[in-house]
């Protein structure tokens, strides 16, 4: 157990300036384009450490951390697609299309901006609906990542923990906006690298140095558990058998899952519209590129040496120790090898990962609900078009706050009942529903002169549609546990190996485009016969 008067005193110096920088996002709050784009002005290190601790969050430092302990550090390949993709590709090739048609457009959210691409509301009604009924999966993921650790650290209740963590989270996003969010990701984000550098270097000085710690990981070939090994793993600083079920669960679940779903992820698109040029955004590119190096690579290395760690001092590997649910490797590490000022300062990297991306994921549902559906369905119907303009921003501003409030209560809900070891996977399916529903769309809204609506929601639905049917049909990680395949054909899944393990990003994506093109191309020759 940690010194209380030095936790206590981290802490309440950690919720202070949380509190002094909400204060300030709050008065420069008045409206609803305010909550949501903070003005359109923000600084470009604000944009990259915003984007950033946004992207990365609990699940990449526990849960995708206890998947490096499992699985090994073939998992560094997603630090290497999220620097390429996440970062080079979203902001040079998506970001200044995004930023320059947004403000062309005044679009304020990724659903608002397709609306207006399109011409639509069909595409802003069912984005929304999408991002309401699957963002709280991995706001949830987030919360119990982060709680998990308070738990493990303070020897509180966890369920005390999870809602004293989201009721502070709630605070600063409700009544700041978007603004309060990327200044407190900003500070969050600089306590991030801080807090990981130092665990790496612990880390290493504790296991004898780089070269002998990664030797010893290597010698613990042997005791890859039976269960791995017969899947295709061989070892935790190698590379699964190619087409094994385990590779197939590390490159097309967890590596491009994650690295092709954050093209299409609302909360992080919103990013690209707060800037205030193309230039703010090339500038963000370095400082989120060595911020996601770090965290992610400092998460997954220490992740997979975490086998050293414990063998050595208990004779037994990682999973062991926490009786296979992954989700407790890192906290249980931290906690038992760390002194205790480190053990406060991953607390506070903890809760600034998860507290900015889920002050990110909160802020995106509330928009969704408020701004998107509310505001377009409801408050403009309830406000004649006689009244002022500021009396509609007041209700647009009210609107998404009352929204983020709601979704806030939605996503402790769901955090209540999810199972064990569900942080990385509940991530994974987030982001490549995103992708198979969004990207497709996404992309041709940005890069076509006359986009085709027909088209983007043939690809919204069909996209949306194939994701959930392989997901709740074919691949045995989840179909398994909804149970519908087995209610209705009296089998886990409706197909046999290897599918069962081909990630639903892999067969929604590709389909999602074909449904893209066909009504392209549906929509161009109904054109030419009326012309």
């Amino acid at each position: 157990m940690v010194d209380v008067l030095t936790l206590g005193a981290f802490t309440a110096l950690y919720v202070v300036v949380l509190f002094l920088l909400t204060f300030l996002a709050y008065r420069r709050t008045r409206k609803g384009e305010d909550f949501l784009l903070a003005g359109r002005k923000v600084h470009p290190a604000i944009i990259g450490l915003s984007y950033g601790s946004t992207f990365i969050s609990t699940s990449a430092i526990v849960g995708f951390g206890g998947v490096a302990a499992q699985l090994g550090m073939g998992i560094i390949w997603l630090t290497v697609l999220c620097i390429g993709v996440g970062v080079l590709i979203a902001f040079i090739v998506y970001g200044k299309r995004t930023r320059r048609i947004g403000q062309k457009l005044g679009a304020v959210t990724l659903p608002d901006l397709l609306a207006k691409r399109y011409g639509s509301n069909f595409l802003q009604y069912g984005t929304s609906i999408i991002i309401l009924a699957s963002m709280p999966l991995y706001s949830s993921a987030v919360l119990i990542g982060g709680s998990r650790f308070i738990e493990t650290t303070l020897g509180i209740p966890y369920d005390t923990a999870l809602l004293g963590f989201a009721l502070i989270t709630a605070f600063y996003v409700v009544f700041g906006g978007l603004l309060a969010v990327m200044y407190t990701d900003a500070f969050q984000g600089g306590i991030m690298v801080f807090g990981m550098i130092a665990i790496l270097v612990i880390t290493y000085v504790a296991l004898g140095g780089i070269t002998v710690a990664h030797q010893d990981l290597t010698n613990l070939s042997s005791l890859v558990p039976s269960g791995l090994a017969s899947g295709g793993m061989t070892g935790w600083t190698s590379m699964p058998d190619f087409g094994s079920p385990i590779w197939f669960t590390l490159i097309t679940t967890i590596v491009m899952g994650v690295g092709i779903g954050v093209l299409a992820q609302p909360q992080l698109v919103v990013r690209y519209m707060t800037a205030k040029d193309d230039r703010s955004l090339n500038r963000a590119i370095p400082i989120g590129g060595l911020f996601i190096l770090l965290s992610t690579g400092v998460a997954f290395t220490v992740g997979a040496l975490t086998n050293v760690y414990f063998f050595k001092n208990n004779g037994v590997i990682a999973t062991s120790m926490v009786q296979g649910n992954i989700d407790q490797i890192i906290p249980l590490y931290i906690n038992s090898s760390m002194p205790d000022i480190v053990i406060v300062l991953f607390m506070m990297t903890l809760l600034a990962a998860a507290m900015s991306t889920l002050s990110a994921l909160f802020h995106s549902m509330g928009s969704a609900a408020g701004h998107d559906l509310w505001t377009h369905l409801g408050c403009s119907r309830l406000l004649p078009s006689i009244i002022r303009r500021e009396k509609q921003a007041i209700c647009s501003l009210k609107a998404n706050r009352i929204g983020t409030a709601i979704m806030i209560l939605v996503s402790v809900g769901v955090a209540y009942i999810m199972p064990g070891s569900i942080i990385a996977r509940a991530t994974v399916m987030f982001m490549g529903l995103c992708a198979a529903a969004f990207l497709p769309l996404f992309t041709l809204a940005i890069f076509s002169e006359k986009p085709s609506v027909l088209a983007a929601k043939a690809s919204l639905v069909v996209g949306a549609a194939t994701w959930f049917i392989w997901t709740a049909f074919v691949h045995i990680k989840e179909s398994s546990v909804l149970g519908i395949s087995k209610a209705l054909f009296n089998a886990d899944a409706v197909l046999g190996a290897p599918w069962t393990v081909v990630d639903p990003l892999v067969i929604a994506l590709p389909i999602s485009v074909v449904a893209l093109l066909v009504g392209m191309y549906w929509d161009r020759r109904r054109s030419s016969r009326t012309a």
